[in-house]
């Protein structure tokens, strides 16, 4: 059974699933499809070729599905998914595609995105990802699963953050960030692994002695970078953790690797 209030302004042409709840002042657009369960409390806009999954709930003055800030854009017809059970809180900005970017933007499963959060065009976050208030994402962002980003962080348009990432609150990321990597700084730099957040998966002990080692062996020296992770694989190759994040950096990107700081303080 749905639940539409007569002050909202839904689409007749729009997709509604069933136990759809849409409070007053809501708009929802002609090419918008809501799953069952999804939730739009008051005054929310959801818009465009836009794909709510089961469960997500969207709070007060979000605008989801809006076309992207990008001024290459021309009306093409892209979209924006958003996975179960997603939690998008108030006054958070999902923005739709682009051409350049493959048409999509997707934010994965479980993902809590809390006030004032901005997700632009192309942006691709895994699942159980959280951004928490005023985190930035850039277009053309990949967000790697279960990491989280902190207040007031900002990511530039084509990094990659790996899973299980923490980003702290205020940095901004300029750099791709390994998975299982913890940056802080006005401009991120690496401070470890995030050992927490690795322990709390459940990851086994081994594996992340491992990967602790090998992080080590990865930033020391002044070998060049490809070298090091020759180095890793033929010392730490085989450990799940630690073939993540070789797989990782190969892939490579249009960003460099976020490193550590030195001892005397600058960037290796």
């Amino acid at each position: 059974m749905r639940s539409i209030h007569p002050t909202a302004v839904v689409d007749p042409a729009a997709e509604i699933g069933e136990g759809v709840s849409i409070g007053p002042f809501s708009v929802v657009g002609p090419h918008v499809r809501l799953g069952d369960g999804v939730v739009l409390h008051a005054h929310t806009v959801v818009d465009g070729r836009t794909t709510l999954g089961a469960g997500v709930t969207v709070f007060p003055h979000a605008t989801v599905g809006m076309v992207p800030q990008d001024l290459k854009y021309r009306g093409e017809p892209s979209r924006l998914e958003v996975g179960e059970r997603t939690v998008i809180r108030e006054c958070v900005t999902l923005h739709l595609g682009t051409e350049g970017g493959g048409m999509l933007t997707r934010v994965g499963a479980g993902c809590l995105l809390m006030a004032n959060a901005h997700v632009a065009h192309d942006c691709v976050v895994g699942n159980n990802v959280i951004l928490v208030n005023c985190a930035t994402l850039g277009g053309h962002v990949h967000i790697g699963d279960n990491a989280i980003l902190g207040g007031l962080s900002a990511v530039h348009q084509w990094v990659r953050v790996g899973e299980g990432v923490m980003v702290g609150g205020m940095t901004g990321v300029e750099n791709d960030v390994i998975p299982f990597g913890m940056v802080t700084g006005n401009r991120a730099r690496l401070g470890g692994l995030n050992l927490v957040g690795l322990r709390r998966a459940n990851y086994p002990r081994d594996d992340i002695h491992a990967l602790r080692n090998a992080y080590k062996l990865l930033f020391e020296g002044d070998d060049p970078l490809s070298v090091r992770i020759d180095r890793v694989v033929e010392t730490y190759g085989g450990s799940p953790l630690v073939d993540r994040m070789v797989e990782f950096i190969r892939a490579g990107g249009d960003r460099a690797i976020c490193t550590p700081r030195s001892r005397d303080g600058e960037a290796e």
